[in-house]
């Protein structure tokens, strides 16, 4: 079988950035009868390109057998409701957006983010490939084109609604594999005078932060700034700016413009000199990160292990799509994690793909009150660990998989 291919410059990828072995994709839960049939597991293999330095997974699952139903709506989560929102307020405050400016969203959801544009009274567009989150969004009066973008897409999309001033895709430029395809998609869409925003995790706070359950087959790469300003520029969009963001671990804010109307700054520079020290401008710079994923899985199954020993009552909280990473990954099943909980309705009542522990209501904590709850969003750990303060009152304690074990 030869060698895949690199998504970014077309070079062979024979060099291995991690392996995790195999694993279902991660937002594929399952209903009751689904249970006793055939799962479909994929590889886990990332490489890196030892031309370009793009850390990326081939695409196994394709694109659309992922995200045409999807199972997360972003509105769940009140701390990422509240990002939106003031990020929505910066862009109008330093844009000037008002009722005349136009922005569209990429992976719009279920208009969590849109909604805010749609309260100020500014036109706005959705694009969501996902059709049951895109009704949701609908409902809520945000208009919605259901369809991937790509650079014909984008062309249509404007052709039919004009040029944006602003275009955001906040969580997404990782979740597609043809990179190149949708930075000129996004170019098709903005205005030349307008701006793109992108936000994704950075892949040196991924190494850095050993945040390996962030691996899954919807991300299909994984981009330091470096190699997100080449996908970009491919396009003819130049980054301007640069803030580095805590969500998920660490992500970056790109702020981008049609080439040559504007020139980057400063944070540009100073990212792409802090990822050179740490090493992300060669292919010896990104080892090592192997070794810290089996720490992370011998400490998690040890503790869990331990617990099951000694009699205590384990439940986890949340089904992210990290999380069926990190499960799969060590083997855990309903023998060291009975179930977890999840805000999301869409989600209760299934269970989480590959290891089959089922998904209850967040309720169920307060009837079975665990000694130990497995955060596995743990990015929202804040977040969740003040949902969940009434736990405090039969002395649950909070275990923290990521950067490194820890018990709260």
């Amino acid at each position: 079988m030869s060698a895949p291919l690199c998504r970014l410059c077309g070079a062979a990828l024979s060099t291995t950035f991690v392996d995790l072995g195999m694993s279902p994709p991660c937002e594929t839960y399952l209903s009751a009868d689904q249970l006793e049939d055939a799962e479909t597991f994929y590889p886990l293999h990332v490489r890196i390109c030892d031309r370009c330095l793009l850390v990326q997974l081939p695409a196994y699952v394709a694109a659309p057998d992922i995200f045409s139903d999807y199972a997360y709506f972003s509105s769940y989560s009140s701390s990422w409701v509240d990002h939106a929102q003031r990020f929505v307020a910066n862009m109008v405050a330093k844009l000037g957006l008002g009722p005349q400016s136009f922005v569209v969203e990429v992976a719009s959801n279920d208009g969590y983010l849109l909604q805010e544009v749609v309260r100020r009274g500014i036109r706005c567009l959705g694009v969501e490939p996902a059709a049951n989150v895109a009704e949701v969004a609908r409902q809520r009066g945000i208009p919605t084109e259901i369809t991937f973008l790509s650079e014909r897409s984008g062309k249509e999309i404007a052709d039919a609604h004009g040029r944006a001033d602003l275009v955001v895709g906040n969580n997404v430029f990782a979740h597609v594999p043809d990179v190149l395809d949708f930075a000129r998609g996004l170019r098709a869409l903005v205005a030349d005078h307008g701006f793109v925003s992108l936000e994704f995790p950075h892949l040196l706070r991924l190494i850095e932060g050993r945040q390996y359950d962030t691996i899954y087959h919807e991300h299909y790469s994984y981009f330091s700034l470096r190699t997100a300003a080449a996908a970009l520029a491919a396009a003819d969009l130049t980054v301007v700016h640069v803030d580095e963001l805590a969500s998920h671990g660490g992500s970056l804010r790109l702020m981008c413009s049609p080439a040559a109307t504007s020139a980057p700054d400063e944070t540009v520079q100073r990212v792409l000199d802090a990822e050179a020290a740490a090493g992300l401008t060669t292919v010896e710079g990104h080892a090592g990160f192997a070794a810290s994923v089996l720490e992370i899985k011998t400490d998690i199954v040890e503790l869990l292990a331990q617990a099951a020993q000694d009699g205590l009552r384990v439940a986890g909280y949340g089904a992210p799509g990290k999380g069926n990473t990190l499960l799969n990954h060590c083997g855990i099943r309903t023998d060291l994690l009975p179930y977890t909980v999840d805000r999301n309705t869409y989600k209760q009542g299934r269970f989480l793909p590959g290891t089959h522990i089922p998904i209850h209501a967040p309720e169920q904590l307060a009837l079975d009150r665990p000694d130990l709850i497995l955060i596995l969003p743990w990015n929202l750990r804040t977040e969740i660990v003040s949902q969940l303060a009434y736990t405090r009152e039969w002395g649950a304690r909070f275990v923290v998989p990521i950067p490194a074990l820890a018990i709260v």
